[in-house]
């Protein structure tokens, strides 16, 4: 039975996996397009999270967790509120480590890298524990 457990989560992880490559490709190239046309590192990460966010909900909610999406729309939209306090955690990290590295010289873009590492295990985490269990 543990076994059995173990699979599905590493499989669970693994879709998870998918529709965050999905959603970071959105948030990039948002992200990359702000960036050149001179918007601020910081506010460039707030708009490409934030779009990569819509985009994300959209594949968890569809290919990741589709079994554990509540049916009745009251808990439906309760999960919708957590998967947004999750993204808004996402959203702090990513902006805050880009932001610290932008002030620290750091190029946004390999800011932005280790940005996704941390958000990425923070939401998963969220997601997967505390919204979709």
């Amino acid at each position: 039975m543990i076994e059995i457990a173990q699979k599905l989560r590493r499989i669970t992880y693994l879709r998870y996996i998918g529709a965050s490559v999905g959603a970071l490709t959105v948030d990039m190239l948002v992200f990359m397009a702000l960036l050149c046309a001179a918007i601020p590192a910081a506010t460039a990460s707030a708009a490409g999270y934030s779009l990569g966010i819509a985009a994300h909900w959209m594949l968890s909610s569809r290919k990741v967790f589709q079994g554990q999406v509540a049916r009745d729309s009251a808990k439906r939209y309760r999960q919708k509120m957590l998967f947004v306090v999750s993204a808004l955690i996402g959203l702090g990290i990513t902006v805050g480590i880009v932001g610290a590295g932008d002030a620290f010289g750091i190029d946004p873009r390999i800011a932005k890298l280790a940005a996704i590492a941390v958000s990425f295990q923070t939401t998963y985490f969220l997601r997967n524990r505390v919204i979709f269990r």
